[in-house]
């Protein structure tokens, strides 16, 4: 082949591998109960300059709805945070406040 047939498939691109393309994941429309969801709380301090947070994970559902627990975790422990990336931060150690406040809410599978 010369040099101009070549060039002409250069945008072509071909694989036998199925996870070449990479697939879209559909959009959640629906929140799980609060019964049904596992979450974990764990304390670290790694990473973080000295200073002690509370991380809850393996929320699953809508992102406003992800959002609404982390504000109104926030608001309970009197602390600030942050809500992304799937983990609810909140400063400080209130691992068992926490707990205990998903359960009264229906968390009811909240491991610490």
């Amino acid at each position: 082949m010369n040099k101009k047939t070549l060039n002409s498939f250069s945008a072509l691109v071909f694989s036998t591998n199925p996870d070449a393309v990479k697939q879209e994941e559909p959009e959640i429309t629906e929140t799980p109960l609060p019964k049904e969801q596992r979450l974990k709380v764990r304390i670290e301090k790694k990473h973080r300059g000295g200073k002690t947070v509370t991380i809850i994970d393996g929320f699953e559902g809508k992102d406003e709805d992800f959002q609404e627990l982390a504000k109104k975790l926030k608001t309970k422990c009197g602390t600030g945070g942050s809500a992304k990336d799937g983990e609810i931060i909140i400063q400080g150690e209130n691992r068992e406040k926490i707990i205990t406040w998903l359960k009264e809410w229906g968390y009811t599978h909240t491991k610490g």
